[in-house]
């Protein structure tokens, strides 16, 4: 049996304790059993460690060669401009798992400092540290909960456990066994946990668990235990360093042994082979990832959604699920009044335009004992502190005129009876002077007997407002009150109207009124609690945000699946999902965490992709849903702001934080934060998410296509008899010319058109996909083509400038081809020629540089070129322009095969 299912007495004797507590010698014997009462971390890598960790990726390892190699060559440019990528691209990774080493902190965070504990029958303040199994720790309001424990004891005890269990209103406790063995956390209402807290009332308990055998030590372990996994990028990116790596070593070994059986210099043929594979390994691509993806993050800053982790600004486009916590995350966290049952009526209590048709007597006698019978209280700043549930009454009253400070002046309280668990409801008894009115929303309604009928409304010195559980209520009821007076109650009515309201997912309470000539001696619930006339019925939720509304529906037309993951009740999360268009009509779609408890992993991975709500969850259980998804070849966002949450957070492709409501512990286990808390704020997410990918694959297409151009070249033209067509530098110099200004300038491409009206990219598409590597080749082969029939013309015609027309017209044509890429499918003149200025810079710039080494004197010796006529410059730009129209005329057959059109 679980520690909920027994008696205190049994609870007791297991572990060996006393209602009194502890002597401070088997405290001491027991702390260096258990040990103490902390949650335990992994041990740490060293900052070292951690950062020459970095250089472990196959890709790194072959920049750092090519810098080694170039430095054997001579090309000290080259080795400094990959060391400083390799170097930067280290940092922002030992950045990033440097953050993700703080989640343990801000956990460990949560845990009370001090506890106050029965040792040898007396109370002590103790480091909680110290707690062991079987203390028994005193506890009141505004205290941290120090360890798991059992009460013993609660009087009007109320605990908040929002971050642990996800539940949005405080939870009263007591002392009686629960027989259920599989009750979520949130349902063990004779427990508290460690990192919870009291909100009202006071309670002791003892002890049952401490530190990482505690619920949140639990969460602790999963922390530990969870490694992340790999974005898509960052299998792609691996995946394409490894092929195209090995693909280029071949081909240069290739390249060489043909160039030395043609009878060219040895060492020149391996210079080449060398310079070919320099430049053909993409030294830009960490650079240019990166500066995407910080580019990215700088962007969704400004759209509230902070990124920890750049890899995780390019996973918003693979994101296939994103699983929400409903509590703070859907809804506003928030209990507001929904309804109003009054006058045998039921009153939308949003819609404004009813408020001045509320002028009847049984409306402001319910607002005025809403205002009243509440112990919440508005602070010098403005704010309302107190249960969420009162607050809820607050300002339903205050907004319709009926000012609690107001009230309380003309009707003071002067007795009243606590809420407590068994009778379901609380009564507070205020002063009423004969004949006093009750002012709100412009309207006096006076307490004499006319216009109502006599009774209730005769002048009283005394009035009691009783507030419940409706099935309490109607119990000690005699009566209703309605506008045409005091009529008998019709019981059956009233549950009728509190099923509705309850099937409506909203919490409802029952509002009833008794007057006394004079105060009561005997206050006894028994003796003040009944003869009671009702006023009405209010039914309060804690509503989905109205943005969250639409968010879905974007996050649906993008082909992702909302799916909402809670620890409130099923029919409640039922409701809220409906309203927010997670659910329409198919309820089969709800699983609560019993259920799932019960399902062996396989056959929950058969249903988990039908379920689209999880209601009573812990937080094992939504580790438990993100592993299915993930297992059945779905990318999962996680979103979340509790305690519970963070473990998922961890596993899932992104976790998604709360950053106002949101914990240090979430937020630190994350890898994106929503700084305004808006689900909307995802969308805005995913869109930008999906941009950076498309931009880095365009890098990618146009890396290949140049690359496999030079290569080409460089592999053909000894084949057809041409000599080799290009030095070592010039190889390097268009390297450095294409692969840089113009690559980088390609992320930041804006986003296509049509970015949120794709379904999401396949987890598992190569980054080849939709015929990149068929673009390259053909490219690549057309680029080779037009070099070597200009190599090939210019030797026939004696021209002496053939190398320097060779170098500019593939120096150029790559420069074309950039600009043709820019889309997928649009057109450059659609997309219009300055819709990338940064791009547009980067051609010109290169164009120039270009110029310069052809026309300075000063470069001609280093470059080996010669200044071109003005008819060959001409002709080199017209045949380079061959390599834009070309892919021009591809994008255009796309777009007519495909019936797409511009948005």
């Amino acid at each position: 049996m679980r520690w909920h299912q027994r008696e205190i007495n049994d609870v007791i004797q297991e572990l060996k304790s006393f209602p009194h507590g502890l002597s401070p010698e088997e405290a001491r014997r027991r702390l260096a059993q258990y040990g103490p009462n902390e949650l335990k971390e992994k041990k740490k890598k060293t900052l070292f460690m951690m950062f020459l960790d970095q250089f472990k990726d196959f890709m790194i390892l072959v920049l750092i060669a090519a810098a080694v190699i170039s430095g054997l060559i001579g090309e000290v440019s080259d080795t400094l401009a990959i060391i400083v990528i390799v170097v930067l691209n280290a940092v922002v990774g030992f950045i990033q798992e440097y953050r993700a080493e703080k989640a343990m902190a801000a956990l460990k965070k949560m845990a009370a400092p001090t506890a106050t504990v029965m040792r040898g029958g007396m109370p002590a303040n103790i480091p909680a540290s110290q707690l062991v199994p079987g203390d028994v720790v005193i506890l009141e309001a505004g205290k941290v909960v120090p360890a798991d424990i059992r009460f013993l004891e609660a009087v009007q005890l109320k605990m908040e456990e929002a971050a642990l269990t996800g539940e949005s209103v405080p939870v009263e406790k007591h002392t009686r066994p629960l027989h259920d063995e599989m009750l979520p956390l949130g349902d063990r209402k004779n427990m508290a946990y460690k990192g919870t807290f009291v909100t009202y009332g006071r309670g002791t308990g003892v002890v049952v668990a401490t530190g990482m055998d505690t619920e949140l030590g639990k969460i602790a372990t999963m922390l530990l235990e969870e490694e992340e996994v790999k974005t898509p990028l960052q299998k792609r990116l691996a995946s394409f360093g490894q092929k195209l790596a090995i693909a280029v070593l071949a081909i240069c070994a290739i390249v060489f042994g043909i160039g030395v059986m043609r009878g060219e210099p040895a060492l020149l043929m391996l210079l080449t082979a060398i310079s070919l594979a320099v430049a053909a390994i993409p030294e830009a691509l960490p650079a240019v990832v990166t500066v995407a993806l910080a580019l990215g993050a700088r962007k969704m800053v400004r759209q509230n959604a902070l990124i920890r982790r750049l890899p995780a600004v390019e996973t918003l486009g693979s994101v296939t699920y994103i699983c929400s916590d409903k509590t703070g995350t859907l809804t506003l966290n928030k209990m507001t009044v929904e309804e109003i049952y009054v006058d045998k009526k039921i009153i939308r209590s949003q819609k404004s335009e009813d408020r001045e048709q509320r002028t009847d007597s049984p409306f402001h006698y319910l607002m005025t004992a809403l205002a009243l019978s509440n112990d919440a209280q508005m602070d010098a700043s403005g704010n309302i502190i107190g249960d969420p549930t009162e607050i809820a009454l607050y300002n339903i009253a205050r907004d319709n005129g009926f000012d609690k400070k107001e009230l309380e002046g003309k009707f003071p309280r002067v007795a009243e009876i606590p809420f407590d668990s068994d009778r379901k409801c609380m009564t507070t008894i205020h002063k009423w002077p004969g004949g006093q009115g009750v002012k709100g929303s412009g309207a006096e309604i006076s307490l004499s007997p006319e216009p109502l009928n006599p009774g209730i409304l005769e002048s009283p010195h005394f009035v009691s407002f009783t507030k419940g559980a409706i099935d309490v209520l109607i119990d000690k009821t005699t009566d209703i009150l309605t506008s045409d007076g005091l009529k008998a109650i019709d019981s059956e009515e009233i549950r009728r109207v509190n099923e509705r309201m309850s099937a409506d997912g909203l919490r409802v309470l029952g509002v009833a009124i008794r007057k006394w000539d004079e105060l009561p001696v005997d206050l006894s619930p028994e003796r003040v609690e009944r003869g009671l006339t009702i006023l009405g019925l209010v039914g309060m939720m804690d509503p989905p945000r109205e943005e969250a509304k639409e968010a879905v529906s974007l996050c649906k037309e993008a082909g992702i699946r909302p799916v909402m993951i809670t620890g409130d009740h099923p029919l409640t999360a039922e409701v809220i999902a409906k309203r927010l268009g997670i659910l329409e009509n198919d309820s089969g779609a709800i699983m609560t965490g019993k259920e799932l408890e019960a399902l062996p992993l396989e056959e929950f991975e058969k249903q988990v992709e039908n379920i689209k709500v999880y209601a009573r969850v812990a937080p094992e259980h939504k580790l438990k849903i993100v592993k299915a998804l993930q297992d059945r070849g779905q990318f999962v966002a996680m979103t979340g702001d509790g305690v519970n949450d963070a473990p998922a957070l961890k596993r899932a492709d992104i976790g998604i934080a709360m950053g106002i409501t949101g914990t240090d512990v979430a937020k630190e286990a994350a890898h994106m934060i929503l700084l305004d808390d808006n689900f909307a704020t995802i969308v805005k997410a995913v869109k930008e998410g999906r941009k950076i990918y498309d931009n880095i694959r365009k890098f990618v297409k146009y890396l290949l296509t140049t690359n496999s151009g030079e290569i080409w070249t460089l592999f053909l033209a000894p084949l057809v008899g041409l000599p080799i067509p290009l030095l070592p530098i010039h190889i390097l110099w268009i390297n450095l010319m294409t692969d840089g200004l113009p690559a980088l300038a390609l992320s930041m491409e804006p986003s296509e058109g049509d970015v949120m009206r794709r379904p999401p990219r396949h987890p598992r598409e190569s980054i080849f996909a939709h015929g990149l590597w068929i673009h390259a080749v053909w490219v690549g082969l057309l680029m080779a083509g037009i070099v070597l029939f200009m190599q090939a013309w210019s030797i026939k015609a004696g021209n002496v400038h053939w190398q320097t027309m060779v170098f500019t017209v593939l120096c150029l044509t790559q420069l074309g081809n950039v600009l043709a890429i820019r889309s997928e499918r649009e057109s450059l003149f659609t997309i219009g020629l300055f819709s990338n200025k940064p791009l547009l810079g980067a051609v010109v710039v290169s164009f120039l540089f270009q110029i310069a080494v052809v026309y300075m004197p000063a470069l001609n010796p280093v470059f080996r070129t010669q200044p071109l006529s003005p008819g060959e410059l001409t002709l080199a730009l017209a045949v380079s322009s061959l390599v834009f129209f070309a892919v021009e005329l591809e994008k255009a057959w796309r777009r007519s095969r495909s019936g797409y059109e511009s948005p």
